[in-house]
């Protein structure tokens, strides 16, 4: 259902630039409300600058006051909310921002949300709240099963944590008021314009520089790898034809261990650009002390997602690594 105007909260950052670029090539109108902290960037958004249909404001989901006075200046009929701190290290280090945005700012998001779409008429049926979560959420799964939409949370780091606290908000939201919620969880996105904290950019940039590239514990730790596009896919189908109150996983089925992705892509990076004096790029991977609390493995079910949604992943890290690879090497030239 194109022809919206949904309001995304962390447009400018990896996903949810990716996610603002595809509203607006199928006709929506798209308001981005971003803090620009570290990870946000307006230029992620530089395809689809000149497009009317699109509006930049620069603010904070926990500023109460900005928000009202947006909610009350728009008639919004959807809002997707991907702002949120997300970095477990930092999470780990100092919690309090998680805590604000996930937490605090989730629930002023909710509240304005539930009082712009108790005054809507004639589009009030058609309104959602995407609340985009993660699948660290459900905590750490063995060798073998996978998270499903059922799955008991049981976070372990602080980042999770606060997440799992803004989705019970959005879920009570949906059960006390009756705001249209449906909630959202995937893996690890990869792909173009990705903050370089995160493994592939980071080993990218440590590839080219020629440092020590780290890899956390013994590099055996698993994550499903979801490409951002198919990731954003998902979220409109979760919009366009989510039923309110759900859960969606939106899994890849495309897991590898840390060491695995790194061995994809220093591959990749021999092949666009070779490595020079002998040294070849996977040599300078460096074995760190492991993080604290890191989960073992992460995997979520997407049956249900490609069933009611029409979810399918059209990506593998393993065949669009090389396209990946070549963006981050065009921006370090």
């Amino acid at each position: 259902m194109s022809g919206r105007h949904i309001l995304v909260t962390g447009g400018c950052g990896f996903i949810g630039s990716t996610l603002v670029r595809q509203l607006i090539a199928r006709g929506d109108k798209v308001t981005v409300l971003d803090a620009l902290t570290y990870s946000g960037k307006v230029e992620n958004l530089d395809a689809v600058a000149a497009d009317p249909r699109l509006e930049i404001v620069i603010g904070d989901i926990v500023d109460a006051n900005l928000l009202q006075a947006l909610f009350s200046s728009h008639q919004f009929t959807a809002v997707l909310n991907l702002a949120a701190e997300t970095h477990v290290d930092r999470s780990i280090s100092d919690a309090s921002p998680f805590i604000a945005t996930n937490v605090f700012g989730t629930q002023q998001l909710l509240s304005e949300a539930r009082g712009c779409w108790q005054n809507l008429s004639e589009s009030k049926e058609g309104f959602r709240f995407i609340q985009v979560s993660t699948d660290e959420v459900f905590g750490s799964l063995g060798s073998g099963g996978y998270f499903s939409e059922e799955s008991l949370y049981a976070p372990r780091s602080p980042y999770a944590a606060s997440k799992a606290a803004a989705d019970h908000l959005a879920a009570a939201a949906f059960h006390t008021y009756g705001l249209p919620v449906i909630t959202t969880y995937c893996g690890n996105n990869y792909g173009p314009r990705q903050y370089q904290e995160k493994l592939i950019p980071l080993t990218i940039k440590k590839a080219l520089a020629g440092e020590p590239i780290p890899v956390y514990g013994d590099g055996k730790n698993i994550r499903d790898w979801v490409h951002v596009e198919d990731h954003s896919s998902g979220l409109i189908a979760a919009l366009d034809r989510g039923v309110p109150g759900s859960r969606y996983c939106l899994g890849s089925r495309n897991e590898l261990t840390n060491l695995e992705v790194l061995d994809v892509v220093c591959e990749a990076l021999e092949v666009i650009r070779p490595s020079q004096g002998g040294t070849k790029y996977r040599d300078l991977a460096t074995f760190v002390e492991d993080r604290l609390g890191h989960d073992r493995r992460y995997a979520l079910d997407p049956t249900k997602a490609m069933r009611e949604l029409g979810f399918a992943p059209k990506h593998t890290l393993q065949a669009s690594i090389a396209e990946v690879v070549r963006s981050y090497v065009g921006d370090a030239s």
